[in-house]
């Protein structure tokens, strides 16, 4: 391939791509974001948690509060609240842990059972290929028998015309 065209590929390429993109809506960009945020807060449950606290955390110290002791009930119920998060995202993790395992298992009960019926098929296909060559063996052997005497008795015809 000349490199004109390489570059022509490449041109094609990337007008495709920028046409694809001018087609597509501001609705499109908004749900790609949100299901890239969906499977984000699925996969790290734990780190969203702690980064909506640390966010939390930042906003209420840059917020002027109405007094110190206003501002110490409400770090005591901060910190009561990030434990009862912090629980609520262990006992989500262990359940989630859990579900793993059952599902683990039962991939591995359903790849047992795979295994075995895979087994079970290919032993039957082996016994039926020993069974067809055991026929095409009696077949070739009895035909192999035939064409023998066939050729003898001609054979024997051919000398008999000879002699006479």
């Amino acid at each position: 391939m000349s490199s004109n065209d390489k570059r022509d590929e490449l041109k094609s390429k990337v007008d495709a791509a920028q046409k694809r993109n001018q087609q597509r809506t501001l609705g499109d960009y908004a749900r790609e974001a949100g299901e890239g945020a969906s499977s984000f807060v699925k996969e790290r449950p734990l780190t969203t948690i702690l980064g909506g606290v640390a966010v939390g955390v930042l906003i209420a110290s840059l917020v002027p509060g109405p007094g110190r002791r206003l501002r110490k009930k409400a770090t005591k119920r901060g910190a009561a609240l990030a434990a009862v998060i912090a629980d609520l995202a262990v006992t989500y993790g262990s359940r989630a842990m859990e579900n793993a395992g059952d599902a683990a298992r039962s991939g591995q009960s359903r790849l047992s059972d795979l295994g075995e019926t895979l087994s079970e098929v290919l032993s039957e296909g082996a016994r039926n290929v020993r069974r067809e060559a055991g026929d095409v063996s009696e077949a070739t052997e009895k035909f192999t028998r035939h064409a023998g005497k066939r050729a003898s008795r001609t054979l024997r015809n051919l000398r008999s015309r000879m002699s006479n």
